[in-house]
Parts: C-alpha cells; structure tokens; sequence
C-alpha cells in the first residue's frame, strides 16, 4: 500500500519529474492528470493493439504495407479515447478514489477539479476523437462507435463482477479489430485471433497493475482479478501471457508469416516471461515497473509484424 503523499497536486502513481508537473501551466495540471497525460502508460498499452492490427494487415497484404497515416491517426485517437475514458472513469468513482491510498489525489476527489467540468472535459475530448474517427472507412466508424459500450459499462464491473480485467481487456484490445478494418474494410479469424491474444494481454497486465491495490480493494469491497487469484496470481498471469503470445503467433501464421516472425516474437515471449519471473506481488513498485514494462511488449510485438512485412 503505497501511503506517501506526492507533491504539488501530482498523483501517487505517475513517474517522478513527468512532463505535466515540470513543464504544463498550473490551469491545465489538473485535467492533464485527469486524463492521465502524466502516465503515458495507459495510451501507449491502448495504441499498440492497433500497431499490431495495421502490422497484421501488413503482413496479410505486404503490397499494401503498413499504414503509417492510419498509425498516426490512431495514436492520437489513444491518447484522445483514453483520456476521456479515464475521465469518464474518475467521475464514476470519485467516492471510491477517495478511499484507496493510490487514487485519493487524483483531480475530482482531491478537489482540483469539479465534476462539472470534468464531463466538459470529457466531452471535449470525445468530440476530437470522433472527428479522428472519421477519417477511416464506414465499418472501422462502426466499430468505433460500438466501442463506446465497452467503454461506458467498465468502470462499473468492478462492482459486480471480480472479472473487470476481462472487460478492460475487452475495451483496450478493440483497436486491433478497428486498425485491421481500416485497411480491409471487415474481419476475420486471424485478427479476431489478434485480439483474443490482446485480451489475454490486458487481464495479465492489469491484473499486475490491481496488485497495488489489494489490501484497500479487499477494505472498501471492490473485486479485481488480483483479488480473485490471491497467492496464485503470478502463475494466473503467466498462463495468460503464454495464451497471449500463441494466439499471437496463431494470427501472424494465418496471414500468411513465416519462420522469421516465430524468431522475431521470441523476443516478445521473453519480454513477458521476465515479468511474471521476477514479480513480486507484494511490493507496489516491482508491480508498477512490471506493468510498465508492457509498453516494450507493444514496442516488441510491433517490429516482428514490421521486421516479418520488410523482408
């Protein structure tokens, strides 16, 4: 349980010295951390599924290539989309926030900002990201649009179900479906294979990530997947990374890869290996770099797909 107080208004779980405490004007501090632009974690983890869906599509179709304006697009929409998502999630639970030592700071329960204005905020945002939005095809603004279920329903499940990892999971791995879209104007069973491998992702990371919260979860009654696998969450976490990484592979070897994208996602295995192996779920920060780590997973998994495309 991490109890030490940050200073200057910036939350217990962003990196020391971040770009918003050092560097933003004091009226937008808050909504910065609002949308969590101090933890660049949270976009960069719902960006990569669509680096993997446009390097899929690369693969599948190596005429094409990969999309790099669509890229671009889309990181945008993350840091947008995930942003007012986490907003939205903070309104939600501000009378919970206020209760667990790592998210009493943030900006509604600590008073920075209203929850007026945080649905300003919110909206702001989401009108952005639907102009990103429409840049792309008729189905990928389906699909976007039929994201927003996921997205309103998650912040609830922690409160009727011990699974809100798998709805997270759910929510964050749709840009795989959305980035193979863009380029194909439909689905099929690799990228659906894509994502089911990033689903298995999610509830392994955040199950890492709801560690540090255990002990005031377990006080104030709200249910995780780190809660529900107890002592057994490190071999839990490491089987999903094991079904992550096949289905991964699976996906690639439909599209039409080769021995060099198994050689290249080996690196991606030992990236997720190496957490479940040194983790200790018991200390907050050994839990918060092994969860942090996950952006070399993207990072990893993202130039196999480019490395497989290229040659």
């Amino acid at each position: 349980m991490q109890t030490s107080e940050p200073p200057h208004g910036s939350v217990a779980d962003a990196p020391t010295d971040n770009w918003v405490d050092k560097f933003a004007p004091d009226w937008l501090k808050p909504y910065a951390r609002l949308a969590r632009w101090d933890r660049p974690i949270g976009f960069q983890l719902l960006f990569w599924p669509c680096a993997f869906g446009l390097g899929l599509a690369a693969i599948a179709d190596p005429l094409r290539g990969f999309d790099w304006i669509a890229a671009i697009l889309m990181f945008c929409g993350a840091v947008l989309m995930r942003g007012a998502g986490c907003t939205f999630n903070d309104i939600v639970d501000r009378n919970i926030d206020d209760k667990v030592a790592r998210t009493r700071l943030r900006p509604i329960p600590s008073g920075q900002v209203t929850a007026k204005r945080a649905i300003g905020f919110m909206v702001a945002q989401s009108l952005l990201g639907f102009i990103i939005l429409l840049q792309f095809n008729a189905f990928t603004i389906f699909l976007g649009f039929a994201s927003l279920v996921l997205v309103a329903i998650y912040p609830f499940m922690k409160r009727v179900t011990w699974w809100p990892q798998l709805f997270l999971g759910l929510a964050f791995s749709w840009g795989a479906l959305m980035a193979w879209s863009s380029q194909t104007g439909g689905l099929n069973v690799s990228v659906l294979l894509l994502y089911f491998g990033c689903i298995l992702w999610t509830i392994g990371y955040d199950t890492i990530y709801a560690l540090q919260d255990i002990e005031d979860d377990a006080l104030i009654g709200v249910k995780s997947t780190a809660r529900l696998f107890g002592p057994k969450a490190r071999e839990v976490v490491g089987g999903f990374y094991v079904g992550a990484w096949i289905l991964w592979l699976a996906a690639a070897m439909l599209s039409g890869a080769d021995v060099l994208f198994s050689l290249a996602s080996l690196v991606v295995a030992a990236t997720l290996g190496w957490q479940v192996y040194s983790l200790d779920a018991k200390n907050p920060d050994n839990t918060l770099t092994r969860f942090q780590f996950n952006h070399m997973v993207g990072i990893a998994l993202t130039l196999a797909f480019l490395v497989e495309w290229v040659w």
